[in-house]
């Protein structure tokens, strides 16, 4: 129950039920009808804005068609002016035709005649080439021949060089002759090396043989030997020898060769008490000694146990050079005693030197003291004679050696 002033109500009545029922559904319509009529005021609204836009469509419209219109007549002037264009296009290039129909009729003209000048001008110039050319064939065909004849000169001064060689060939092949080139050549080395007395050429030993060269040097080592030997033959087969074993049966015979001189000179010029214990074998060839040393080293092991060193001209200057030091070295000792004699006696020039400076010290002391004394008398002599000059004998001072003057006599007297 609900209590509302004096008024009292019970929900539980039907009628106090059905009347609330009615007042909520007459409150519900009410509601439903005010959205009603807003719903409809805002359709009427949206009417008035479909119908604006509807007007506005058509204003569109018609401004289109309008426009439609425009563009109908725009085209038709663009057509004509397209077909007028297309006329005044046609006649230009009709126009620009013929011009161009002309400069070329006239370019083609001009090229005609300028291909006609350039033809003349060419033949001129072809007439002159072949004048210059006929000119410098001439001359080329005259220096032709000077060259030729130098050729001729250098073709006998060829003749003649291979007469030469062919020579030195005749030379190197006889054994004879090639031992005597090899002698010329270790005499040209030694006399470059060495002072003309610290060798000798083929001199004579004690057991009667006679080496190239002999150097003086001084024990030790003592005089050593230099024997020029050239197997050129056995050098040669080895070289020319074709295929393997060839070389190798060449080379032995080359190796053999090469030890039958080392023993020769090891026998004949290791003489004990009157040369070295060692001896030089001189090849005159670098390629030889080259190909000695690469193919067969046993060999120069054997000579360096003989005590026989192998030099080509390169290595004989090298060890030549060393023995020129040692010769210096020695005739340096030689001259020890002269030169120690010789400081001996500069020593006792500088004594005696030093002994006279200074008795020309003293000397000089002495003069130097009889000078100031000859200046002091020179100086009081001087102030004598300035008195005496003077007449002032008043003014003599005792010390002057005057202390008494001397008086004047009279006539009478």
């Amino acid at each position: 129950m609900i209590q509302i002033g004096d008024i009292t109500v019970d929900l539980g009545d039907p009628l106090t039920q059905g009347t609330l029922a009615a007042a909520a559904i007459l409150i519900l319509f009410l509601i439903l009808l005010i959205a009603a009529v807003r719903a409809a005021a805002r359709s009427a609204r949206n009417v008035e804005e479909v119908a604006q836009q509807v007007g506005r469509m058509n204003q569109d419209v018609g401004v289109l068609g309008q426009g439609q219109q425009q563009l109908a007549g725009t085209l038709q002037s663009v057509s004509e002016t397209q077909t007028s264009a297309q006329l005044k296009v046609i006649q230009t290039v009709e126009s620009r035709l013929a011009e161009v129909q002309l400069q070329t009729n006239e370019r083609l003209a001009e090229n005609a005649r300028r291909a006609a000048h350039a033809l003349s001008e060419m033949q001129e110039r072809m007439r002159e080439t072949l004048h210059g050319s006929s000119e410098k064939t001439t001359q080329s065909l005259t220096q032709l021949q000077e060259r030729l004849a130098t050729i001729d000169k250098a073709q006998t001064n060829i003749e003649k060089l291979s007469g030469d060689v062919l020579s030195l060939q005749d030379i190197l092949s006889n054994k004879q002759t090639r031992g005597a080139f090899g002698e010329i050549q270790l005499n040209d080395i030694v006399s470059k090396a060495l002072p003309s007395d610290a060798y000798a050429l083929q001199p004579t030993l004690s057991n009667g043989s006679r080496p190239d060269c002999l150097i003086h040097l001084p024990n030790p080592p003592g005089p050593i030997v230099i024997d020029a030997k050239f197997p050129l033959e056995d050098y040669e087969r080895y070289v020319n020898a074709e295929g393997k074993e060839a070389q190798l049966r060449a080379l032995k015979v080359f190796g053999a060769a090469v030890r039958t001189h080392i023993k020769a000179i090891a026998e004949k010029y290791l003489i004990e008490g009157e040369t070295a214990d060692g001896a030089l074998m001189f090849l005159p060839s670098e390629a030889v000694y080259a190909e000695l040393h690469a193919r067969l080293p046993e060999v120069v092991r054997e000579g360096f146990a003989a005590r026989v060193w192998i030099v080509s001209p390169t290595t004989c200057m090298a060890t030549l050079n060393t023995m020129r030091a040692i010769l210096k070295d020695a005739r340096m000792r030689e001259q020890a005693g002269a030169i120690r004699k010789e400081l001996a006696l500069l020593h006792g020039d500088v004594d005696r030197l030093g002994t006279r400076v200074e008795n020309l010290d003293r000397h000089f002391s002495m003069a130097s003291k009889d000078i100031a004394e000859i200046k002091l008398s020179a100086d009081k002599a001087g102030r004598r004679a300035q008195r005496l000059d003077s007449f002032d004998f008043e003014e003599l001072s005792p010390e002057d050696g005057g202390a008494r003057v001397v008086p004047l006599r009279s006539s009478d007297s």
